[in-house]
């Protein structure tokens, strides 16, 4: 769950109490702040670019705090993380912590500023901008959200201790307050718990959880089922499961496709082998559209922004332009004598210099167009050669392949081709994350099913090259062994950041490796490149199968 969705309605009270205790704020020309307000959460293109409009041409920095402040949360709802948090510090160069007026909108900015650092695992800043905002902020329910969000980041960081003692303090103040209540003990049960696993957390989730569905409070019960499954994933997965099925039905009821994707990668950990190609071909397709749509919100931002300084641009053109004749006017006035020859010098000059501007415009515009060609071409190729190379492996590895099959794949390919044009637009060289999808995906078959979970693009955003290197050569030779050897019907990947180390957990269900077997120079050499990332391993033999945890510190890639 995103903390901004959490205190949203909160930054919207608060931004719209800092509209109330305005004084006498100079008058700005049309679109106002309220024309913005009225598309405010309801079409948030249309609202990110009225703000921008007031926060480039008002004159009161109240107004202009607002509307940044307003375009940040934006952002950051729509997974523009780094983009809302530069509006949110631009907001702040506008606001003054002495002017009683600013102060709430000062902790809104804060509080924001604090979810996005969380969600940007960067908890050091998000409990210092939390911190900050509690400074501002006089609403008792803004105050108790802003504390649960400073007790969960200390959770996130691992700070158990200190976590439970807010929540613990918390839970005092909450008692006649149901839904909050519920929230603090649901999140201090969960925290009990991760601290200590033999804590049993089990009574208290019950409860929080029986007053979410007293109080019928759907996003509440959505985190009470999270952390129920988490709870019995050990000790009854089938209760976990169970709760499981259940987060994901509250999910799609709430119609959000970020918690949708969470509860699917939960179903698809604890779910039986034959009920999981459901719920895999659902979380593929919700990955690929939140990643769709954020790439698209955030193309829309910028192109808001680049044609509200270009119209300022030419505006300021056309007031020096004006300018300019006005005083061409007053010589010519002084200068009766020379009135012929200055128009005629002062057109030519003028036609030149249109001309000049527009060849310039159009040698610009034709650069741009080159360029946005050859990049489009280079997806081209990516895409399309990637996708002919999953059906040639298919071809040629699958005995029989059904035509409506092959026809699915092809139609998939033409349409990843024919959206191209639509994407953000990116270096021409594959992205690291796709570029191991590709690799791990080209083992499978029709007798070898091969999961992947975890690959994405923030996971490896701080690796360097010789890292990603290593990595994907040590994936390859795992994969290769278990082709050759293993004799596995099903191949598990995941991929997972914790405390600063990527950790990766391969796991399959062929005949294992007896630990008395000696390894030989393919999986010495894996051993060999894992060591030289500063990195461990360890091997696992159950009864069937093979498990390998591999873990490397960010730090030595950053």
């Amino acid at each position: 769950m995103r903390p901004s969705s959490i205190i949203l309605p909160i930054l919207l009270g608060s931004l719209l109490a800092c509209t109330s205790n305005r004084e006498s704020p100079q008058l700005i020309s049309a679109p106002t702040l309220e024309k913005g307000e009225s598309f405010f959460n309801k079409n948030n293109d249309s609202a990110f670019y009225y703000f921008n409009l007031v926060a480039t041409g008002a004159t009161d920095s109240l107004e202009i705090a607002m509307a940044y402040t307003y375009m940040g949360i934006i952002q950051a709802y729509e997974g523009d993380h780094y983009g809302g948090q530069e509006s949110l510090l631009k907001s702040l160069t506008y606001l003054d912590e002495h002017k009683k007026e600013d102060q709430e909108c000062l902790g809104s900015n804060y509080h924001e500023l604090g979810n996005i650092c969380l969600n940007l695992k960067n908890y050091e800043a998000a409990i210092d901008y939390y911190n900050k905002a509690l400074k501002y902020i006089t609403h008792p329910k803004a105050e108790a959200i802003a504390l649960n969000s400073i007790a969960l980041t200390y959770q996130k960081k691992g700070d158990y201790d200190q976590a439970i003692g807010l929540y613990k303090s918390l839970l005092v103040k909450s008692k006649d307050k149901k839904k909050e209540y519920a929230r603090v003990l649901s999140n201090y049960a969960k925290t009990k718990w991760l601290k200590d696993s033999t804590y049993p957390a089990g009574p208290e989730l019950q409860q929080a959880l029986q007053i979410r569905k007293d109080s019928n409070d759907i996003r509440g019960l959505n985190a009470s089922y999270a952390h129920l499954s988490d709870y019995y994933s050990l000790s009854l997965p089938d209760s976990a499961l169970y709760y499981a099925v259940k987060r994901y039905e509250i999910a799609r009821e709430m119609n959000s496709p970020d918690d949708e994707v969470e509860a699917l990668s939960k179903l698809i950990t604890l779910s039986p082998t034959n009920l999981l190609k459901p719920y895999f071909v659902r979380y593929q397709y919700l990955t690929d559209s939140i990643q769709t749509a954020k790439n698209a919100a955030k193309n829309q931002f910028a192109l808001i922004r680049y044609e509200a300084a270009k119209n300022k641009a030419d505006n300021l053109q056309l007031q020096k332009d004006n300018a300019q004749k006005k005083t061409q006017l007053v010589v010519q006035r002084f200068l009766l004598a020379l009135t012929i020859l200055f128009f005629i010098t002062a057109g030519i000059i003028l036609i030149l210099r249109y001309r000049r501007r527009r060849q310039q415009i159009e040698f610009a515009s034709r650069q741009a167009i080159q360029e946005h060609q050859l990049k489009t071409s280079q997806k081209v190729h990516d895409v399309v050669a990637n996708g002919l190379y999953r059906i040639m492996t298919d071809l040629e590895y699958k005995a029989s392949l059904d035509k409506e099959e092959l026809i699915d794949k092809i139609e998939v390919l033409y349409e990843r081709s024919r959206d191209i044009s639509y994407e953000n637009p990116t270096v021409s060289k594959v992205p690291f994350h796709v570029k191991i999808d590709d690799l791990l995906e080209s083992f499978g078959s029709d007798h070898i099913k091969v999961l992947i979970f975890g690959n994405g693009p923030m996971l490896w955003s701080r690796t360097n090259a010789q890292i990603q290197h290593e990595v994907e050569h040590i994936l390859q030779e795992l994969m290769i062994n278990m082709k050759k050897h293993s004799q596995a019907n099903s191949v598990m990947i995941k991929f997972e950041c914790q405390n600063g180390q990527v950790q990766i957990h391969y796991t399959d269900d062929g005949i294992g490796i007896s630990p008395q077997v000696k390894h030989g120079n393919g999986l010495q050499n894996t051993g060999n490149r894992i060591k030289s990332i500063g990195g461990q391993y360890t091997f696992e033999h159950p009864v069937k199968g093979l498990k390998i945890h591999i873990s490397f510190p960010i730090a030595q890639s950053s």
